[in-house]
């Protein structure tokens, strides 16, 4: 399992010298690898529909018993299966719509390695290891989305895209923490297994909304819909990929995962369903208001989040078959309608339906197979969306709550959906031949018409023998997403029942709708006015608060001065320290002064009178000195408290510091002028509450012992691990290399820029 993830980014790695050695033949050849990792996949369909559960696990960090493990069960299985299949077609499919681009090597680059993140996102049984790869396709999809990178638009919506997700998986991450120290474990397969522990646990409800964020940022869920459309910048393969099978149902793919530890609740279910039923009427309606074929087929993707979303959160039996039915149909047809619309493009150069008609005759296959997944799409009578279709309207019907409100949306959005099918599958085909930007003159290349020929087909023969993709399959994710074994089954025809004839009535109402639909969109012109106080809206509102911020806090904290800087990490620090003290309720230990004896006086007063002196005195080389008898002073403390060694090296390194002082002062200018009065006094407050809260800190640790003292260790391995009695500086050179070899680079740096600036002021006299 690890081996086959590996593989798509060492292929990945390699493939822009594959494009090269194999030219327009690249598609086919890098196709290969989804292929076989498809293959590879459905070796595992006898195990897993016999209700196996399959766990490979490598350790990865056992200092803290986290493993690199992967879970093959229905769940993941079903996603991994569509991953490397359409996988396969749109690798092929790009080889063709972009050759000749320039940079066609570093699309599969891309594309090849978004493909292993994703299969290692849903295939993860550790929750660390899916983070990761959840981060990767975020990242992968942002590279894809701005692939046209000259575009403004490409690097405007991929940046929208990476904010949007990538701060819902911060979101996400908090989550799952909380999720692993709710379970007891990092493995999904044993979290899952402690679903009524993590339940009852006192961080169900703050980890559940955590979760829910990332989940409903990566797969667009109302509020955060907008960014998904704006995708569309990408070439066409990367939508196609993107919206069919990939990182746009992460988010679902997450909430059917942990359906097992986190289902069953009422916040689950009120959350899941309104938000997705919301967020599927919302998608069907924004699609029907759209006239860009990309526009319509990503808004209908937001409806089809929404409806498996809604699906998971009613949770019943029949409402997972369905969701599960639901997202093998939307693949199938929502595949082969993108790469529908990419050939629209290539070969007409329609981006837009209102561009096009009567275009049949130019594209006869294309055509035909862009009719049969657009049946799909709106649920039609034999394809596979018919079946699933009825079986979520069933699950409306049924479900335990919210029965109203779901299915007033569930009977919209199926009128709707029927016009938006309508909208794709006859307004390019049929009707007077539109001018389009380019004359067709023929059909598209075999390695584009695969993909719709092959994933339209599977459409209608899973819709004839709903048993072929039930058996092994849509049923065994089912049971993954239950976490139980289900019981129902997937039927073309159950009978005449409320679901047939609601579905009934949206192809007459969804008829009527299309035949209006220039009149339907004009009436709904105000659609566009409202967008302006939409999510989108405040989205960039908050971009423009970010920009903001940034230039306040240049201006005020970043300004090139180095006393505000000073100012603002002390008092920042003793801030921190102080309210941590106060919520913490740190107590300060007894001090003896008592036990003072005469020098120590001494040595204190000789401090006290070295920093009054530097404070006050105006000249530049007296205040040097001052600072040097502090340091000096402080090097006898350490002498006097045993610490020799490091009393030397405190000496050692005041004299060079009093030495580069008083040089690099002869080579500055005089002072022009000293500081008012009253920046002395905010100094010098600065200064006393910064001190004050260091010395509360430091005399707070005289009774606070935690752990036992490391001294012990040091004394005991200083001769046998460091080959040397002083241990102080074994520690310096052996326990604590790295840190004394990065103060050798802060000093070598300060040597340098010590030598720049007497080195700049001497040039400049001799100018």
């Amino acid at each position: 399992m690890l081996y086959a993830i590996l593989s798509t980014f060492l292929v990945a790695a390699i493939a822009p010298a594959v494009h090269r050695v194999t030219g327009r033949a690249s598609g086919w050849v890098l196709g290969l690898l989804p292929a076989a990792l498809f293959l590879y996949f459905l070796s595992f369909l006898p195990a897993v529909s016999a209700g196996e559960a399959i766990v490979l696990s490598w350790p990865w960090l056992p200092g803290l018993d986290i493993h690199l493990s992967f879970l093959v069960d229905g769940l993941s299985l079903l996603f991994a299966l569509l991953i490397s299949g359409i996988g396969f077609f749109i690798v092929t499919y790009a080889g063709r719509y972009l050759e000749g681009h320039r940079d066609l090597g570093r699309f599969y680059v891309i594309i090849l390695a978004f493909m292993g993140s994703m299969l290692g996102l849903v295939l993860a049984d550790n929750l660390i290891a899916m983070f990761v790869f959840w981060e990767l396709t975020s990242i992968t999809s942002y590279l894809l989305i701005g692939y046209n990178h000259e575009n403004a638009d490409a690097r405007k919506y991929a940046l929208q895209g990476l904010f949007v997700t990538v701060g819902g998986g911060l979101a996400l991450l908090a989550g799952i923490i909380m999720l692993a120290m709710a379970g007891g474990s990092y493995e999904l397969s044993e979290i899952l297994a402690s679903g009524e522990v993590v339940r009852e646990h006192a961080l169900y409800l703050p980890l559940l909304i955590l979760i829910l964020l990332g989940a409903f940022t990566k797969s667009a869920q109302v509020p955060f819909h907008f960014w998904l459309p704006r995708a569309m910048a990408a070439p066409t393969p990367v939508s196609a990929y993107l919206h069919s099978a990939t990182m746009v149902k992460a988010g679902v793919y997450l909430l059917a995962r942990l359906n097992p530890s986190l289902g069953g609740t009422d916040i689950w279910f009120t959350t899941l369903a309104l938000f997705g039923a919301i967020t599927m009427f919302t998608g069907v309606f924004l699609a029907f208001r759209s006239t860009g074929v990309k526009q319509v087929l990503a808004y209908s993707t937001v409806m089809a989040l929404g409806t498996l979303t809604m699906l998971i959160g009613i949770g019943t039996e029949t409402a997972l078959m369905a969701a599960m039915a639901f997202l093998l149909a939307h693949s199938l047809y929502k595949g082969a309608l993108f790469m529908v619309a990419g050939i629209l493009d290539h070969e007409a150069g329609a981006k837009d339906f209102l561009q096009t008609g009567g275009l049949r005759t130019a594209l006869p296959i294309t055509a035909a197979f862009a009719i049969l997944a657009a049946l799909s799409l709106g649920g039609v009578i034999p394809l596979f969306g018919f079946v699933a279709k009825e079986l979520m309207l069933e699950s409306v019907l049924e479900a335990p709550g919210l029965v109203g409100i779901l299915t007033l949306l569930a009977v919209l959005t199926a009128i709707l959906g029927v016009a938006v099918a309508a909208i794709v599958g006859i307004r390019p085909w049929f009707g007077a031949r539109a001018e389009t930007p380019k004359t067709p003159h023929h059909e598209a290349p075999p390695a584009m018409l695969a993909g719709p020929v092959v994933l339209a087909s599977l459409g209608l023969i899973f819709g004839l023998g709903p048993g072929l993709a039930d058996e092994g399959l849509v049923n065994a994710a089912a049971a993954s997403v239950q976490g139980a074994p289900v019981d129902g089954y997937l039927a073309l025809w159950h009978g005449i029942n409320w679901p047939l004839a609601i579905s009934a009535f949206s192809l007459v109402a969804g008829g009527l709708l299309y035949w209006r639909w220039e009149q339907a969109r004009r009436a709904l012109a105000w659609v566009d006015r409202a967008a302006e106080y939409g999510p989108e809206k405040g989205y960039f509102k908050m971009m423009d608060g970010l920009v903001w911020i940034s230039e306040w806090q240049t201006r005020v904290l970043q300004n090139g001065y180095l006393r505000y800087y000073v100012i603002v990490i002390v008092a920042m620090t003793a801030g921190l320290v102080g309210v941590t003290a106060q919520l913490f309720d740190v107590s300060v230990g007894t001090v003896h002064f008592e036990r003072l004896q005469i020098h120590e006086m001494a040595i204190i007063a000789i401090l006290v009178a070295s920093m009054l002196f530097a404070v006050l005195t105006r000249s530049r080389l007296g205040a040097v000195a001052a600072l040097g008898s502090l340091g000096f002073t402080v090097a006898l403390v350490y002498v006097l408290y045993s610490a020799a060694d490091v009393g030397i090296t405190q000496v050692l390194v005041e004299t060079l510091t009093v030495i580069l002082l008083v040089l690099v002062l002869f080579r500055l200018p005089g002072f022009l002028n000293l500081s008012s009065t009253a920046l002395r006094l905010r100094d010098a407050g600065i200064a006393l509450v910064t001190g004050g809260m260091i010395t509360l800190l430091m005399l707070s640790t005289l009774d606070a012992r935690l752990f036992d003292s490391i001294s012990q260790y040091f004394i005991e391995e200083s001769e046998p691990s460091g080959y040397g009695r002083n241990i102080v500086n074994v520690v310096l050179v052996d326990f604590r290399a790295l840190d004394t070899l990065g103060e050798i680079f802060v000093l070598a740096l300060a040597a340098i820029g010590v030598y720049a600036m007497i080195r700049f002021r001497a040039e400049d006299h001799r100018r």
